[in-house]
């Protein structure tokens, strides 16, 4: 049998909000380590000091309950059912540790949504699925009423492990049609795409 080529995969990827009733399909994902060492997707909403402390099952339970007060804090991709990949998203104001961020401090006055985080399931790494999550979160944040949506990469051009990258890579950003607006880092670009 021969495998479907990768357009063919990423037209089969379906995205949707992470509302309460898609709870056990973002547990699959992250895994008991909760993505990566036990984040469960809150390290950019906490302190330091407060994540450390609550790290694990602490920031479970805290995600379970953003999750149910809602609005979605991002968006899933499936493939024939299964989650695959996340993708965090909400006004950057949803976001603490931004604002205390020398290399991602705010470019201008502009009210922006920010992507913070993406997670994919390991077999499907490289696949494209950033980008789908990426077309998606655009279109999401606009039926929100967002005008810009920005975006923290890494700008590497060596292949790096999946905890390393989080944040996205910048070829990700570009191919999903965002545009650098600043850089304070040699490897932390700020993107944005308008809505």
């Amino acid at each position: 049998m021969i495998p479907p080529s990768p357009a063919a995969r990423r037209s089969s990827i379906a995205v949707r909000p992470l509302t309460p009733d898609r709870w056990n399909d973002v547990v699959s994902l992250f895994g008991e380590r909760g993505a990566c060492a036990g984040c469960w997707c809150m390290w950019w909403r906490m302190g330091q000091s407060e994540w450390e402390r609550t790290k694990g099952a602490g920031t479970k339970r805290r995600f379970r309950a953003l999750v149910a007060k809602g609005p979605p804090p991002g968006l899933l991709a499936y493939a024939a059912g299964e989650p695959v990949g996340w993708c965090a998203l909400a006004p950057r104001e949803a976001y603490p540790r931004l604002a205390r961020s020398k290399v991602l401090a705010p470019v201008d006055g502009a009210p922006v949504w920010s992507v913070t985080c993406f997670f994919v399931r390991k077999d499907w790494r490289r696949r494209g699925i950033t980008v789908e999550l990426l077309k998606a979160a655009a279109r999401f944040a606009r039926r929100q009423g967002a005008s810009l949506l920005e975006g923290y990469p890494t700008d590497t051009d060596r292949t790096e492990p999946g905890a390393f990258v989080h944040h996205g890579l910048l070829s990700a950003f570009r191919r999903a049609g965002f545009s650098e607006v600043a850089r304070r880092s040699p490897r932390r670009p700020i993107v944005r795409k308008e809505g």
